[in-house]
């Protein structure tokens, strides 16, 4: 079974075009091919990336906040609520108005108060303000790094310049060693973002970083096994050209640096503009889609291959919109960069000392309260 599934799946039909199968991607004469099977290798570099950034935040990332003034936020916990914290934990976190009435009559408190526990106990789940800083700076170093590197790769290289050279002589491309590495670590690290998406920062695109994590990882893999390589390295420059921009953005943002972070906003929104609504789909997409037509038939592969590209046109298109509302606000009004794609969960309630006391205020279900919490500073912004 598993071997009729394999033999259906690496059938020439579906790779390649008419004429051309796995037999042109033979090494021969010295000249070296990509191959499905290096993508293993992409695995422990993914758990690799993990490692290293748990060591890079703790001893780079964590010193750095320091320095820039990030410090760890400190919020009130909320008195102990059996019944209040069985709803909060079973039934949801924004409870209705019937429900609160519903809960005030179990509890004893008033709808005032119990609607300070919800929102005091939200706060204390939502991710500080140096844990955004950490991932924010891991993030940065590597888009820099990748971007530097993958210039570095391709600033020799003709197709960098011709994206029609792309395809010259495909499917026999020899594979170099810069273009392996490239590969293997972009494909690692995309692969450590899925493995971490569980207890990174949530915000409200997080089915669209999914998808889009998930679509580059198949797009990586699939240009990789059909040896479409000169096209992703482009593909893989044209996103990292941009995202380590977003990140100083972030850094700067967190460490309150408003200027800063508002001025690397603005060139971050011009060059997503320029590289993810320009470059990408006038240049490398129609190179995908127009050209190769013009020299074999179409194949499932080049549906697939484009069809990949066109869900991450899509992201870029959504993400676009947000990026031009935040930026088109700052310029006619001058008012702070606060990223649109921030979640509520992200960002704590604001809440003056009256309400803060009334939490306190909130009775156990069998017992005293317990005074003494420390105030929670609230005034960090939303760029996420």
């Amino acid at each position: 079974m598993l071997s009729e599934l394999s033999a259906w799946f690496w059938q020439e039909r579906l790779w390649f075009p008419e004429g051309l199968g796995w037999a042109d991607l033979e090494d021969r004469d010295g000249r070296v091919y990509a191959k499905a099977t290096d993508l293993w290798v992409a695995l422990p570099i993914a758990l690799l990336f993990l490692i290293v950034r748990q060591v890079f935040e703790r001893t780079v990332a964590t010193p750095l906040a320091s320095l820039l003034g990030v410090k760890e936020t400190v919020r009130l916990r909320v008195p102990h609520n059996p019944t209040l914290e069985s709803y909060y934990c079973k039934v949801t976190k924004n409870p209705t108005q019937v429900s609160l009435v519903s809960l005030c009559k179990q509890t004893g408190c008033s709808e005032r108060q119990v609607q300070r526990w919800f929102r005091r106990r939200r706060n204390q789940d939502r991710p500080s303000l140096l844990k955004k800083f950490r991932e924010a700076s891991w993030r940065f170093t590597f888009y820099l790094l990748a971007f530097i590197a993958g210039l570095a790769a391709l600033i020799d290289k003709p197709w960098l310049y011709d994206v029609q050279e792309m395809w010259q002589g495909f499917p026999v491309l020899t594979l170099l060693p810069s273009q392996y590495w490239y590969y293997m670590i972009e494909l690692g690290f995309y692969g450590s973002l899925l493995f971490s998406v569980a207890s990174d920062v949530k915000r409200k695109d997080f089915k669209e970083q999914i998808v889009h994590h998930v679509a580059t990882i198949l797009l990586i893999s699939f240009s990789w096994c059909v040896n479409y390589i000169r096209a992703g390295t482009l593909i893989m420059l044209v996103h990292d050209s941009s995202d380590y921009l977003l990140e100083s953005a972030k850094m700067f943002n967190y460490a309150g640096w408003r200027n800063a972070c508002n001025y690397i906003f603005i060139v971050f929104a011009a060059v997503f503009i320029v590289t993810r609504l320009g470059i990408f789909p006038f240049r490398i997409i129609y190179c995908t889609w127009v050209y190769p037509v013009t020299i074999y038939e179409p194949f499932f592969g080049y549906y697939f291959f484009n069809g990949l590209l066109m869900v991450l046109q899509c992201l870029h298109i959504f993400w676009a919109i947000l990026i031009i509302r935040i930026a088109v606000r700052f310029l006619s009004n001058n008012e702070k960069v606060d990223d649109e794609r921030s979640d509520k969960d992200e960002t704590d309630e604001s809440e003056d000392e009256e309400e803060e006391e009334d939490v306190k205020k909130v009775p156990k279900a069998n017992g005293p309260l317990q005074n003494g919490h420390v105030v929670l500073n609230n005034n960090h912004s939303k760029l996420e």
